[in-house]
C-alpha cells in the first residue's frame, strides 16, 4: 500500500492538530494549530533584514534562507507548543503562489515529514490562507461574509459563500495594492519593506494632494493601482525637474487614501449588495492602520461587523495555512506526493 492509499484509509479526527509550513516569500514560519482555530505555537524566522540590503527580496537568497531555517522553525513551533512530531495529525504546506525555489524548500520538507509521520499532506493556496486567517481572529465566524484580499501580490473582493467556496466579485486590472505601495516606497527613497515605511510617512503628512480616482466612472468591484502609482510618480519628477521642493510625508498620505479608501468602500458596496453583514480582511495590506482605521470606522456606521487579523497575522504565516489545511482535512482533500509548486495559483 503506497502512502496516498494509507492516508485515506486514516479517520477524520474531530479537533485535529496540524502542522502549517509557509515559505513563499522571505519568511519562513511553522505553525501548529489546533482545529482550525485555535494557535498553540508559531515561529516565524524571516530574511527581510538581509533582503533589505538589496531594496527587495531576492530568490536565490530568500531559498537558502528557507533551506537553513525551516527545520529549526518547525522545531520551534513543536517546542513552544509542547507536543512531538508525533502528535501531528496532518502537514498544510503553501505550495503556491510565490517564489517558486522558495516554495520548494518548504513543500520538500513537509513531503518528507508526511511520509515519514504517515499523516495527510495537505496542499495550500497562499492567497486562500490569507484569508483564512479571519477564522483564527473570531473562532466563531461562519460564512456567508465578505472577503477582502489586500496583499503585495493580490487585491480582490469576494463573497465567501461556505468554507470551500469563494465568489469572486472584482480584482485588480494590474498591479496590486501591496506592490503599488512598494513602487511609491521606491521612488519617495523609502527602505524595504515599502507598505511599512509608506504608512509610517504618511502619520506625519496630510491628505492635500489631488491624485486620480481608479476606473473612474466605472462600477463593479474591480481594481486599478497602475494609473495611481504614475501619478505618484509623475508629481515627484515634475516636481524635481522645475527644482520646486514638496512635502514626500503629504504626497504618501494622499496616495495611502487614495489606494485604501476604495479598498473599503468597495467591501462595504459588497456587504450592502449581497445582504451580508460580516466583512473579513486579509493580506499584508490588512496590517496598515489607516485601512484598519477606515473600515472600522466605516462598518460601525452601517452595522457591518469587520474581522481583522492581528497584525501578524496578516503579514506572511504558517497559522493561516494550517486553518486553511484544517478546512481541506475535513473534507479529505488530501495531496499526493507528487504535489508541485506553483508560482501564481487561482484565487478561486
Amino acid at each position: 500500500m503506497d502512502y496516498f492509499e494509507k492516508i485515506n484509509q486514516l479517520p477524520i479526527k474531530e479537533n485535529p492538530i496540524i502542522l502549517g509550513i509557509e515559505s513563499s516569500c522571505d519568511e519562513t514560519a511553522a505553525a501548529l494549530v489546533q482545529g482550525g482555530r485555535v494557535i498553540l505555537a508559531q515561529e516565524i524566522i524571516s530574511s527581510s533584514v538581509e533582503q533589505a540590503k538589496y531594496g527587495g527580496v531576492v530568490p536565490e537568497i530568500a531559498s537558502r534562507a528557507h533551506t537553513d531555517a525551516v527545520s529549526d522553525a518547525v522545531n520551534g513551533a513543536l517546542k513552544k507548543a509542547g507536543l512531538k512530531f508525533s502528535d501531528i495529525d496532518a502537514i498544510a504546506v503553501t505550495y503556491g503562489a510565490g517564489l517558486l525555489g522558495a516554495l520548494l524548500v518548504g513543500l520538500s520538507y513537509a513531503k518528507a515529514l508526511a511520509f515519514s509521520l504517515s499523516v495527510p499532506l495537505i496542499g495550500v493556496s497562499h492567497i486562500r490562507g490569507h484569508m483564512a486567517a479571519a477564522y483564527l481572529a473570531d473562532t466563531e465566524l461562519k460564512p456567508p461574509f465578505i472577503g477582502l484580499l489586500a496583499s503585495g501580490g493580490h487585491t480582490a473582493v469576494t463573497v465567501v459563500e461556505d468554507y470551500q467556496k469563494l465568489k469572486l466579485l472584482g480584482g485588480t486590472l494590474d498591479d496590486a495594492v501591496g506592490e503599488a505601495f512598494d513602487k511609491v516606497a521606491r521612488v519617495l527613497g523609502l527602505s524595504y519593506p515599502g507598505g511599512p515605511n509608506v504608512e509610517n510617512l504618511a502619520k506625519q503628512g496630510q491628505n492635500n494632494i489631488a491624485l486620480p480616482k481608479m476606473l473612474k466612472g466605472l462600477g463593479g468591484y474591480n481594481f486599478s493601482y497602475s494609473g495611481l502609482k504614475t501619478a505618484v510618480i509623475n508629481y515627484k519628477h515634475q516636481r524635481d525637474q522645475k527644482g520646486e521642493d514638496f512635502n514626500k510625508a503629504d504626497l504618501a498620505c494622499s496616495f495611502q487614501s487614495a489606494a485604501l479608501d476604495i479598498l473599503v468602500d468597495k467591501a462595504i458596496e459588497a456587504a450592502t449588495e449581497y445582504s451580508v453583514h460580516t466583512i473579513a480582511v486579509g493580506g499584508g495590506v490588512a496590517a496598515n492602520g489607516y485601512l484598519r482605521e477606515q473600515i472600522t470606522k466605516k462598518c460601525a456606521n452601517r452595522s457591518i461587523k469587520v474581522v481583522l487579523p492581528p497584525k501578524p497575522l496578516c503579514t506572511d504565516n504558517a497559522a493561516m495555512i494550517a486553518a486553511e489545511g484544517y478546512i481541506k482535512y475535513v473534507n479529505r482533500e488530501f495531496s499526493d506526493l507528487t504535489l508541485n509548486a506553483k508560482a501564481q495559483v487561482s484565487l478561486v
